[in-house]
């Protein structure tokens, strides 16, 4: 009766899945345990070895998560039936259950063991920060209940060293410490002031400039933050441990990323020394114009001052393209093309800081015109579009911009659209009409991608910088690069980073009504790639092959040409199409990957030393094809067209799209009005208006007196010379704009009657001009060399539409033979 009452409780209790099946084991009265998974032992018994003091559960079930059925001491004898993954069923006086294995031995421990018979010992001691503590816990793991807190400089007795766990004794209680807090002599003795190890190095913080890099109180990031090190900041390194560094920063000691440090200061070559070097140099921008002082060596920096022509500065150093100086009694930074040797004025430099000029021409494709630039730089302001051929005198060049006068007019250009003579000298010259020639780009790798939720974009690749603006859901921003889960992306002029894992690469289907219409052209794509090709189209691609064998790899990624030219290919395999170009012996290249042939031979993708290239008739074909485009939410929208409204919400626009934007705040039905009398879409006069006025905020948008009265430009017409807020104020009142309003509604005219009224009135006809091409055979009036030009510009037009529910878009799609 007995027997058949205990068999089946057991079962029933104590079964799990570990212990459900088959192995004959010599279990109690008959009682079988069978698992393919458990160790068939015969009942023996064995002794509970824990540390004095100390109790091993007896559960339920193998699990720590079991119920605990009783605590056995020290000594206590059990039958042990079976043994699976770390776990022994045992009976235990008159409760069966479950223990851990490793805590059972085969003999009885004796009394005066501490450990084990035959444990061999070291005295070591605790190493952590003056004013912390060592937690000594129960075992070894973080989990492990807190046995006592142990101060720096305590004596242990190290029983043994696991991982980086050690089992130790302090004082009368056993238990594990984290090993690496451990050493061989008392912290604070006159061998080991500062930290167990008497080495140390000194690293400085590289973070980007504005972010910060998190000082931890252990080496996690779930540990306390015990600073925020600035970038440049100075710091004692004792050791480091996988990815982390254990460092002192000012008077805290804590962990950091130690991928974030470096041996040089990162800005040492724009930091002043005790005694720096300083030289003497003059200011030289346009008559009547002003260079800016600015706290940092960014345009992001505030304005500390302007100075005029001729002022006089101490330079203490020069960094890429800026220069920190002193002028008068402010320290800042400027941009360094701006500065010589000499006072511009003077007698020896009249006309520019070198005496020698050159006579040179405008070498762009025909339709298009060279950017004339305040400074060398894109971001420098427009002061005029120099046609093709036109004669200019090159003062000086520094890397790839040239000083040059054209007219009355001196500025900047990139010196390889200049040509020793006319490229048209038997042809009329054409004139100046053309402000959207992208000839002066250079290209940056990026794609596309689009936020899945309202999203932060933020100073650093870090939850604790600066949040510059949040992205509504589904918005479109420029990846440069992903690294560690952040993202460093553009979007409206302005960078910075945000999560990886709220980015897609699929756009959000549009909320309003598409009207499509078709228009035929008596051209087929491959007529119209051959017209293109003779106008020398570019491309920024860098799907450029050349064959394996042409190159000697000075590194993994890096190489030379060898043995002579070698042809460049738009794919890898000689049946791909030639660019048009070859890689002369010596040319170095960067290797972006290997690919094999389709000849079965590798070929290297490569970059190499040119910018823009010349694109292949396959490429421009491709961007000439609508079929490529027209299914995508975004890419089409380089065929809206820019001559028909959107039928937008006044009140939606208000709250959606101009809501904080400054003087255009609140202005939707006067936008809506300008669009309606001049046949200009709204969102695209919209995103005009934010780009030329940031967001609501420039001078010009808000209000200039000229001639007694205020005035206002919207769009940044006429604000093209040397001055552009007073040339820009004077357009303005020539043209009676003397409200906000009469500036939206005036400038409409103006862009409809200058750029869309022409026939030219969608971003696929302003780059190709398909009209003149099936008109007249030959490429014409084009607003761009690159091959990507209207693919490239649908972003900001694309993330307006998608803040609003309620609108009409009419797409016009060329249809070819």
């Amino acid at each position: 009766m007995k027997k058949g009452l205990v068999i089946p409780l057991c079962l029933a209790v104590l079964s799990t899945p570990a212990f459900d099946k088959a192995v004959q084991a010599a279990s109690p009265k008959g009682n079988n345990i069978h698992n393919s998974n458990v160790q068939a032992v015969k009942a023996e018994t064995k002794y509970v070895n824990v540390d004095a003091n100390s109790s091993l559960l007896l559960r339920t079930k193998p699990s720590t998560s079991a119920t605990k059925l009783d605590g056995l001491k020290k000594g206590t004898a059990v039958l042990v039936y079976a043994v699976s993954d770390g776990w022994a069923k045992v009976k235990a006086g008159t409760k069966t259950g479950y223990v851990s294995a490793k805590y059972l031995s085969s003999t009885k421990p004796g009394r005066t063991a501490k450990t084990t018979s035959t444990t061999k010992t070291t005295t070591k001691y605790v190493n952590v920060d003056k004013g912390s503590h060592l937690l000594l816990r129960s075992k070894a793991s973080t989990s492990g209940s807190r046995l006592a807190s142990l101060p720096r400089g305590e004596k242990v007795t190290v029983y043994s060293t696991s991982g980086s766990w050690a089992k130790v004794k302090a004082g009368n209680k056993t238990g594990y410490v984290h090993a690496s807090y451990l050493v061989n002599k008392a912290p604070d003795s006159s061998v080991a002031k500062a930290s167990s190890l008497s080495i140390t190095t000194t690293k400085y913080v590289n973070v980007d400039k504005g972010s910060h890099l998190l000082l931890r109180s252990k080496a996690s990031t779930s540990g306390s933050l015990l600073a925020s090190l600035p970038r440049g900041e100075k710091v004692t390194v004792y050791s480091t441990s996988g990815s982390w560094a254990k460092v002192k920063a000012g008077n805290k000691t804590g962990y950091v990323h130690a991928s974030y440090l470096v041996n040089k200061d990162p800005d040492s070559s724009t930091k002043a020394s005790s005694s720096p070097k300083t030289t003497t140099k003059y200011v030289n921008v346009d008559k009547g114009s002003h260079l800016l002082l600015r706290s940092k060596a960014s345009i992001s920096g505030s304005r500390l001052a302007s100075l005029p022509r001729g002022e006089k500065v101490t330079v203490y150093s020069t960094s890429g393209s800026w220069a920190k100086v002193k002028a008068g009694n402010k320290t800042g930074y400027v941009h360094a093309s701006y500065l010589v040797n000499k006072a511009p004025d003077s007698s020896a430099a009249k006309a520019s800081p070198s005496s020698k000029t050159t006579t040179k021409y405008v070498n762009v494709d025909k339709g298009s015109h060279l950017l004339l630039r305040s400074k060398a730089s894109t971001s420098g302001s427009r002061l005029a579009s120099l046609p093709r051929g036109e004669k200019v005198t090159v003062y000086s060049s520094s890397g790839p911009w040239v000083k040059v006068k054209a007219g009355s007019k001196t500025g900047y250009v990139l010196a390889s659209y200049l040509a020793s003579a006319d490229p048209d000298a038997s042809t009329e010259k054409e004139s100046t009409s053309n402000n959207h020639n992208s000839s002066d780009k250079t290209p940056v790798s990026t794609v596309t991608k689009y936020t899945t939720a309202n999203l932060n974009l933020r100073k650093g690749a870090s939850t604790s910088t600066g949040v510059i603006e949040v992205l509504d859901k589904g918005t479109a921003v420029k990846v440069y690069s992903e690294n560690d889960g952040w993202a460093k992306v553009e979007i409206g002029g302005k960078t910075g980073y945000v999560s990886t894992k709220y980015l897609t690469s699929t756009a959000k289907k549009p909320n309003g009504k598409i009207t499509t219409i078709h228009h035929p052209y008596d051209l087929s794509l491959d007529e119209f790639a051959n017209i293109e090709m003779k106008v020398s189209p570019q491309t920024d691609t860098n799907k450029r092959y050349i064959r394996s064998d042409a190159i000697k790899l000075t590194s993994k990624t890096t190489g030379v040409v060898q043995h002579g030219s070698w042809n460049v290919r738009d794919g890898a395999g000689t049946k791909n199409h030639e660019v048009g170009e070859t890689l002369k012996e010596g040319t170095k290249v960067t290797i972006l990957s290997t690919v094999k042939g389709d000849e079965g031979y590798p070929w290297y993708q490569i970059s190499y030393n040119k910018a823009w290239k010349k694109a292949t008739n396959n490429e421009v074909k491709y961007y000439l094809n609508p079929a490529n485009f027209i299914s995508d939410p975004v890419r089409s929208l380089q065929f809206l067209k820019l001559t028909t409204t959107a039928n937008l919400s006044a009140a939606e626009v208000n709250q959606k799209i101009l809501a904080g934007k400054g003087i255009l705040s609140g202005k939707a039905s006067t936008f809506l009005t300008a669009a309606k009398q001049n046949g200009v879409n709204e969102i695209y006069l919209i995103a005009h208006a934010l780009l030329e006025t940031g967001n609501g905020t420039s001078q010009l948008a808000n209000g200039v007196q000229y001639n007694g009265k205020t005035v206002y430009n919207m769009y940044g017409i006429g604000a093209n010379d040397g001055n552009p807020i007073q040339n820009g104020a004077a357009y303005a009142y020539h043209q009676g704009w003397t409200t906000p309003e009469a500036a939206i509604i005036g400038g409409a005219k103006f862009i409809n009657s200058n750029y869309l009224g022409v026939g030219q009135d969608t971003l696929y006809k302003m780059r190709w001009n398909p009209d003149s091409a099936a008109t007249n055979g030959y490429a014409s009036h084009q607003y761009a060399t690159d091959i990507g030009w209207a693919y490239k510009q649908v972003n900001e037009i694309y993330n307006l539409y998608n803040l609003l529910d309620h609108y009409g878009m009419t797409l016009e799609v060329p249809s070819y033979r």
